[in-house]
């Protein structure tokens, strides 16, 4: 067990230098498409020419396949609230690879200060610091443009990581909040066996292997209300559990 460990934190280290070394050719592009490309069009060309060639790029170097099974239940031109469980940060390049559709990540307000990865935060992703209320206001003003844009958008239920035992944390409400008001569709993604492969608790130690994307049927919030929430919710927990068990 003990030399296991030092070989996956050797395998770590390594995969941690092809992160930043690709990360600062990904910036150059995604810099160039800002520069270049007008700013409602960037987000379609950066997910399409960087962000899944990058992650595909990353995990051919790490010797992690993707199994994304059933995309065919998602519509092509369907605008969708996407989400998925999270367990590792593996899922993040997973989510890219799974996902043909242009996409905006919620991410959180401190990932905008990191050198390099912050910059094409702040611009193709939404940010929210979620103790500020008005701050959380205004991410879901900015995620409903997106949708009417016809940009989908990527949410994590959970919040963040899920470093415990139990296959699922609580479930917040604003995603669900967001596909009612909004009446498009939640399409959900099941991410398995990345825990495994990075621990939440251990980030440093990483081994080879797969990850499956397991794409469900998605879930209609047609004619649904602020009252149908809670069973929405409940649908979307019910679809994930079925898979991780």
């Amino acid at each position: 067990m003990f030399l296991k460990r030092i070989a996956r934190t050797i395998f770590g280290v390594y995969a941690a230098l092809i992160f930043f070394i690709t990360l600062i050719l990904a910036f150059i592009g995604y810099v160039i498409i800002f520069v270049l490309t007008k700013k409602e069009k960037a987000p379609f060309i950066a997910h399409a020419y960087i962000s899944r060639n990058w992650s595909k790029v990353i995990f051919l170097f790490y010797g992690i396949k993707i199994d994304v099974k059933n995309p065919e239940l998602l519509e092509e031109k369907q605008t969708y609230v996407f989400i998925s469980n999270h367990r590792s940060q593996l899922d993040i390049p997973a989510y890219a690879v799974a996902t043909k559709h242009t996409i905006r990540f919620l991410a959180k307000a401190e990932l905008t200060k990191i050198p390099f990865l912050g910059y094409i935060i702040k611009r193709l992703y939404i940010s929210v610091n979620r103790k500020d209320k008005a701050a959380r206001a205004q991410s879901m003003e900015n995620m409903m443009q997106s949708l009417k844009d016809g940009i989908s958008v990527f949410i994590c239920p959970e919040g963040t990581r899920n470093k415990g035992n139990e296959p699922l944390l609580p479930f917040h409400d604003g995603a669900f909040r967001l596909a009612i008001q909004a009446q498009v569709p939640i399409a959900i993604l099941v991410i398995k066996n990345s825990g495994n492969l990075l621990s939440p608790l251990r980030p440093i130690e990483l081994s080879p292997g797969k990850i499956t994307c397991q794409w469900c049927k998605p879930l209609t919030t047609s004619g649904m209300t602020e009252d149908d929430l809670p069973i929405l919710k409940e649908k979307a927990i019910k679809v994930m559990l079925d898979q991780l068990s």
